[in-house]
């Protein structure tokens, strides 16, 4: 079984955050030290907190000089009692306020005569006392040495707070305030997820247990905490070859990152701060190690899987995530029995639903499994990458951001000629994945090639081979460009990147001349979100014909982290990386099933499901291929994007997530039925009404329904295709209302 490897988007950072907008503005203030010194002494600059950041730093056009008298707010004679408001109305207040204003007409005095060039530009006595001063060409030095001042310090530009673009597209934050109301970031708190991969790297940031209450730490310890409460391994003679739980290889520590990071943990990718903390789907989770790929095997045998499985069950996991996979053929077998039945036992199996798309019948094993939560992937829109340019300097404004990967980047801006590869493509340059596909133009050169055919690893290895001495990859799919893998199997040392497919136009218009890959790596937020990963497997599933993927979570470029070893020199917010693939969606699923367990600690496991899959967001993914168009399969998106917010407010469970009624000959106008029992979740009764969109084929026996307070009630579904149906695929959805939808599905063969 072949562990889901994803695209890595490798650890490269952001040193420039793009399009940012100044909205309000700051201040850092220098000084001497005293005991009243709010800014904390001297030489120290006030940090920015989580809720604001700075945009550009100082600037120096003006100053902010704080007095030595205390504001309205400090005031001994007019500061509040508790539980009270500033009374500005009173007579204290307005004296306090005389006296404030006669100080600041004593600096304005002194800097008539000694400053004449400043000019006073805003007065505070309220949280503040002090004046903001236009420099003029002043020094700061000047003003800082003005009698009455305390503190001068230049003003400071400020953005608003950048909320996590990546909890953003699930409406995370909102649902952790349904979950744990009054404390949204302990969202989580209580349940176990197991992570069943490569193993977790507990002295990450993210896992870091301060704060948390002390637990029973079981397996290896050497790899426990008190947020990571287990660590076992899995392999063949494991002990005989010296295997540990330690996350020698990186997938389970990014996954376990995406499940469960601790809230807000400042995250830094090559020095260059992220504009965001990112946080786990579910921050204040528990977690298990449960390391079926140790050191550094690459396949799992199923019978290590299912004992990974059955000592998560015994250590008391309640949702356990599964970014793993195997063959998309064939009968359910035994792996996806267990995964049924631990479902049946309550404990909800996240999937990953498999990387061999496009294409249907592509959903891998245990993703096939009925009772799995199975994932499929779509975009968030941001990355990392470095800037290139037409011609020989690295400025101006470029023609394309590039992102970055495993392979090297300059460290000094790379000139050379743009040489474009041959062989197959649909874009106006090859594919460069044979010899023949470069000339001998290439030596010294930048080769320009397309995605697609052959591996990233093989396309640089063979323009290094022709004498290349750098590459540009250029996406060969709409929307953002990935990270690219290297492949072992072909080793390559020049720096490559990769340009979005927008921008490969404009890069085929340069061939011939020169170009320069920058050094300076940015931080892109491209706004191409909700996009259908290319590479997300596709249901049905074989024989069975069921509709997998369940839903669609984000899984195309998601930053999380990375074991601490992967980065050298080690910044002090830990390794961090950008990766794709379903493995990457299904920790979403996972963390959210904790946070819906959280909230409602009686829900069954089907019902946990039922919340996630039967209240997606429907008419928001988009085709893969054409991204500015919905795309309507259900064998491609499952029942749409998760919503987790809609999910923790879910009123009624449905007792199958999707409906399939399988193979049905075409033209034989034979009936079939089904029988699906919604359960309310809520105490109180629900009426809604039902219908049935898409396929005509597709009836509901009701237009209303009601179900009691606690209470089920049954429908009656029916696929009649008319004797003239063709073959192929057949859907349409069930819709209860606002309040849950559901596919509906059959294969007219």
């Amino acid at each position: 079984m072949n562990r889901r490897t994803p695209r890595q988007l490798s650890a490269v950072a952001a040193a420039a955050v793009l399009g940012l907008s100044t909205a309000a503005t700051g201040v850092a203030l220098t000084g001497p030290a005293d005991a009243a010194d709010p800014a904390g002494g001297s030489g120290t600059t006030r940090q920015a907190t989580s809720d604001v950041r700075s945009s550009s730093g100082a600037d120096t056009s003006t100053a902010i000089l704080r007095l030595s008298r205390d504001p309205v707010a400090t005031d001994p004679s007019t500061a509040p009692a508790a539980g009270k408001g500033l009374a500005l109305g009173t007579t204290k207040a307005r004296n306090v306020r005389a006296r404030l204003a006669a100080q600041r007409n004593d600096l304005r005095a002194w800097l008539r005569g000694n400053a004449p060039a400043a000019t006073v530009v805003g007065e505070y006595d309220i949280a503040l006392n002090g004046v903001a001063v236009r420099l003029n060409g002043t020094p700061l030095a000047t003003l800082a040495g003005a009698p009455g001042v305390a503190q001068a310090g230049y003003a400071a530009t400020y953005a608003p707070s950048v909320t996590d673009p990546d909890l953003e597209r699930i409406d995370a934050e909102a649902a952790w305030a349904i979950a744990e109301p009054g404390a949204p970031t302990r969202a989580g708190e209580g349940v176990r997820i197991g992570i069943v991969d490569t193993g977790i790297d507990a002295t990450h940031p993210c896992f870091r247990a301060t704060g948390y209450p002390a637990q029973k730490q079981l397996g290896d310890t050497r790899f426990t905490n008190d947020k990571v409460v287990v660590a076992r391994v899995f392999a063949n003679k494991a002990a005989q070859q010296g295997l540990t739980p330690e996350a020698v290889q990186d997938h389970g520590t990014h996954v376990a990152g995406t499940a469960a990071c601790n809230p807000r943990t400042p995250a830094s990718v090559d020095g260059a701060k992220i504009p965001y903390a990112p946080s786990g789907v579910a921050p204040r989770a528990l977690l298990g190690n449960y390391n079926v790929f140790p050191g550094d095997i690459d396949n799992a045998r199923s019978e290590d899987i299912l004992d990974a499985l059955q000592a998560a069950a015994e250590d008391g996991m309640q949702v356990l995530n599964m970014s793993l996979g195997g063959s998309a053929s064939g009968n359910q077998d035994l792996l996806t029995t267990a995964v049924d039945n631990l479902d049946r036992a309550n404990i909800v199996v996240a999937v990953a639903g498999g990387n061999e798309g496009p294409g249907h019948f592509t959903i891998g094993s245990p993703g096939s499994a009925e009772r799995a939560l199975t994932a499929g992937a779509s975009s968030v829109g941001h990355y990392t990458g470095v800037p290139v340019y037409a011609g020989t300097a690295a400025t101006g404004t470029p023609v394309s951001v590039t992102a970055t990967g495993d392979f090297a980047i300059p460290t000094t801006p790379l000139t050379g000629t743009l040489v474009p590869a041959g062989g197959t493509s649909a874009l106006a340059f090859g594919d460069g994945c044979e010899a023949g596909d470069f000339t001998a133009s290439t030596t010294g050169a930048i080769a320009l090639v397309a995605r697609g055919t052959c591996s990233f690893g093989t396309k640089v290895a063979t323009a290094e081979k022709a004498g290349a001495v750098g590459t540009i990859v250029v996406n060969n799919v709409p929307g953002d460009p990935v990270a690219m893998a290297a492949d072992a199997a072909a080793p390559a040392t020049i720096p490559a990147v990769m340009a979005p497919y927008a921008d490969a136009t404009e890069l085929a218009g340069l061939a011939g001349g020169p170009v320069t890959i920058g050094v300076t790596p940015a931080y892109v937020d491209s706004g191409n979100d909700d996009i259908m990963g290319d590479f997300s497997s596709q249901g049905p599933t074989d024989v069975s014909y069921r509709v997998k993927p369940d839903v669609t979570a984000p899984g195309v470029n998601i930053l999380s982290s990375l074991p601490q070893s992967f980065c050298d020199p080690l910044p002090a917010e830990g390794c961090w990386g950008f990766m794709q693939g379903t493995s990457m969606a299904t920790p979403h699923l996972a963390g959210s099933a904790a946070v819906v367990r959280q909230a409602h600690p009686g829900w069954s496991a089907a019902q946990v499901r039922s919340a996630l899959v039967n209240t997606s967001a429907t008419g928001v993914l988009k085709q893969s291929t054409a991204v500015t168009a919905l795309e309507t399969d259900p064998l491609v998106t499952g029942s749409g994007l998760e919503d987790l917010d809609a999910a923790v407010g879910a009123r009624l469970a449905l007792s199958s997530v999707s409906t399939s009624f399988g193979a049905v000959p075409s033209g034989s106008g034979q009936a079939l039925t089904r029988t699906l029992t919604v359960t309310n979740l809520t105490a109180a009764p629900v009426t809604t009404p039902v219908s049935v969109t898409g396929d005509p084929a597709f009836r509901v026996s009701a237009s209303t329904l009601t179900v009691p307070a606690g209470g089920s009630a049954r429908l009656t579904l029916t696929y009649a295709p008319g004797k003239a149906t063709t073959t192929g695929d057949r859907s349409a959805t069930l819709r209860l209302g606002s309040v849950a939808h559901s596919v509906l599905y059959a294969f007219a063969r």
